[in-house]
């Protein structure tokens, strides 16, 4: 197996990890009762921080001078990264976990189309197919999508595309910049908006508990393997693994919170899965030509 290959199998999986990390968000959402801007809040201030420390154990004496060398792609990266989890946890919050998720299911599409318009990277023939077919699905799902959720929240998810789309734009493209700075910078960022509209104190004793558990878990892991994944394989690949989180939130909801999706999700998710995992089958197999320069990091 060449170096190619073995990287982009790495990166297959960190992304597909760091998908099944931020599935947990509809989970989390739904449990904690206090208000959204204190869960973004303290959510960013947890997740920030266990970032952070992760950045500076992995660097060492590196890690200051990375800091000071912080450039515009990581001041991008920063940015999109806190608007796709301000409105992503804003969708959740203001309409169904399905409705959020079937609209979110586009970011396959969305990314290989800015990827190609910005970097000139062309998506593979597995991963339009595969995108097409997900697709598909969504489209399904949709048929039930319409009629409840506000707009408010479908909009917030729409967002949370776009930007999700960009970040893994700038992340591919600068695959020498380490970027975990850059997620800690982007979970501290969302506190920094949110905190003249938070109530940390109306949070009781359960629900810091499970901020916290949140901030770790769901943001600060999964924000650490999609940036050791996401500059190991194209754009448009790593938002379709990504979107694992499309059938996995409601499905967490569903089994743990009651909150049961429409049929038309149960039927169109079973659709994105076999089109994400068919597409890893077929790339898994697929030997690769060499890579531009590839950064120092590792995990």
């Amino acid at each position: 197996m060449s170096s190619e290959d073995r990287q982009y199998r790495l990166g297959v999986i960190y992304v597909g990890l760091s998908a099944l990390a931020w599935s947990l968000s509809g989970l989390f959402m739904r449990a904690i009762e206090t208000d959204l801007p204190t869960i973004i809040f303290l959510r960013g201030l947890v997740s920030g921080t266990a970032t952070l420390l992760f950045f500076f154990y992995l660097e060492r004496d590196r890690a200051w001078p990375i800091l000071k060398a912080i450039r515009w792609p990581t001041i991008l990266a920063t940015l999109f990264s806190a608007g796709s989890m301000i409105s992503g946890l804003g969708s959740i919050y203001y309409t169904s976990v399905a409705d959020a998720m079937v609209i979110y299911a586009t970011v396959p599409f969305v990314t290989a189309g800015v990827a190609f318009l910005v970097i000139g990277e062309k998506a593979s023939r597995s991963t339009l197919i595969a995108s097409t077919l997900a697709f598909a699905g969504v489209a399904v799902m949709l048929t039930d999508a319409g009629g409840g959720g506000s707009m408010l929240g479908k909009g917030l998810a729409g967002i949370m595309t776009l930007t999700v789309a960009a970040l893994a734009v700038i992340m591919r493209q600068h695959r020498d910049v380490p970027m975990l700075p850059a997620m800690a910078f982007s979970a501290y960022l969302c506190s920094a908006v949110t905190f003249w509209f938070a109530s940390p104190g109306t949070a009781t004793g359960q629900d810091m508990t499970l901020i916290f558990l949140f901030g770790i878990m769901q943001n600060a892991l999964g924000l650490i393997l999609y940036t050791f994944g996401a500059r190991r394989i194209p754009a448009a690949d790593a938002s379709l693994i990504i979107a694992l989180e499309v059938p996995l939130t409601p499905l967490w909801v569903w089994m743990f919170m009651a909150e049961i999706p429409p049929q038309a999700t149960l039927i169109g998710g079973p659709i994105v899965l076999v089109a994400l995992f068919g597409h890893i089958f077929v790339e898994f197999r697929r030997s690769r030509g060499p890579l531009p320069a590839a950064p120092q990091q590792s995990l």
